[in-house]
């Protein structure tokens, strides 16, 4: 068994993570662009919105950086890339929300994905579990 320090690394086994990803200017727009995407807000409490697709949680805070926001990125995987793209694309969430930007699915080295950046600058990288 693996010892950091004399810790047994199941001692230190995480089971989640749980980001507080930022809003931008409007985290009222982020909130609506965000159950659009899928994900459920299962609490809202003075600037804090918890959401939930499936396995993937984040926390959405108002809070707007730019400098942060564009240089923080988010992997989040999904089971079926291309149908998960062609559901998002026919939404042409850009048309309702300017500034967010979205690619269609590309091969990189690290595996296949979709990019978007929300309303803050933020980069999700959209991917499917190989």
């Amino acid at each position: 068994m693996n010892r950091i320090e004399g810790t047994a690394m199941k001692d230190l086994l995480a089971n989640s993570l749980l980001p507080f990803v930022p809003s931008g200017k409007d985290y009222e727009a982020s909130r609506r662009l965000f159950a659009e995407l899928g994900f459920e807000e299962r609490w809202e409490s003075d600037g804090y919105a918890g959401f939930r697709n499936g396995g993937a949680e984040f926390i959405l805070q108002r809070f707007d950086d730019e400098h942060f926001a564009q240089n923080f990125m988010v992997r989040l995987n999904v089971d079926d890339l291309d149908r998960w793209w062609d559901r998002i694309s026919q939404k042409t969430l850009d048309r309702t929300y300017p500034g967010i930007r979205f690619s269609g699915p590309t091969n990189h080295p690290w595996g296949r994905e979709v990019n978007f950046i929300d309303l803050a600058g933020v980069c999700w990288h959209i991917g499917q579990r190989e």
